[in-house]
């Protein structure tokens, strides 16, 4: 699945594929994310609602 991340060191969007589905877990509260990966190999990660992650987590 694609998913567009913002690129921190570009200033640009890029549409790139999601490695990977995870949770951060506060006291509080829980967020959830993509993983993906640039051309050149740096880290991205795209915080997106839990409907969104639940659907690609099917």
């Amino acid at each position: 699945m694609k998913h567009k991340f913002y690129d921190v060191k570009t200033k640009s969007h890029v549409e790139t594929e999601v490695l990977e589905c995870v949770t951060f877990t506060n006291a509080s509260r829980t967020s959830y994310a993509f993983k993906g990966k640039t051309a050149d190999g740096r880290s991205l990660t795209a915080f997106v609602s839990k409907a969104v992650w639940e659907k690609a987590n099917k």
